[in-house]
């Protein structure tokens, strides 16, 4: 009994912490899939059956990225949504007449909010959006963590940028030094040896 009782509490945070860690789109989309499955509930068939499947299948997506698992799907996410969302919906096209209204009705928005929510998604983020992808100029990756690591070839390139920037700077500063150190007299005459050494005029 205690096992369970602290069980619960650390449940109700999990699902807490993984309703704050998706997007707006996400979440419309997890409060449709989850009514999807609650508008099963009555007579119940192989649409049904199917129906509420869709809406776990969506849960269960929603739930891997809120943990960060990074794996693309043909399409996008987005994508993937939609087509949810219009497969449930003709799904309970199939079986409108053969249920309540109220509830069919309940269930075609539902799928409805799905299928809105996915094509946000789409539009808000490309197809190809995978973390750590490399992506055109412009898309920006909405799982990218701060602080991510380069890859070998950028992490291999940028020591030797740095070196070669600092070396640079280090010889610009001494010869900054070196001109504050030497006066007005001593200028001078290095610029008449600079004149003398140069190639001497015809005559």
């Amino acid at each position: 009994m205690t096992d369970a009782a602290d069980r619960s509490p650390g449940r109700a945070g999990s699902l807490v912490e993984t309703w704050r860690r998706l997007g707006p789109e996400q979440r419309a989309a997890g409060v449709g899939a989850a009514l999807l499955v609650v508008s099963t509930f009555g007579p119940f068939s192989l649409v049904e059956a199917a129906v509420a499947l869709t809406g776990l299948a969506l849960l269960a997506l929603l739930k891997q990225r809120a943990d960060r698992r990074q794996f693309h799907l043909p399409f996008g996410d987005g994508t993937v949504v939609l087509a949810a969302g219009l497969w449930a919906a003709l799904l309970i096209a199939v079986r409108i007449f053969d249920r309540p209204f109220g509830q069919s009705a309940l269930a075609l928005g539902c799928a409805a909010l799905v299928a809105a929510a996915g094509l946000r998604e789409r539009v808000k983020r490309p197809a190809d959006d995978v973390p750590g992808a490399s992506r055109a100029p412009g898309r920006t990756d909405p799982l990218a963590q701060p602080g991510a690591r380069p890859s070998g070839e950028e992490a291999t390139a940028r020591p030797e940028e740095e070196a070669t920037a600092r070396s640079a700077g280090e010889e610009v500063t001494a010869r900054l030094a070196d001109s504050e150190l030497r006066g007005p007299a001593d200028q001078e005459v290095t610029s008449r040896l600079d004149r003398s050494d140069g190639p001497s005029p015809a005559p």
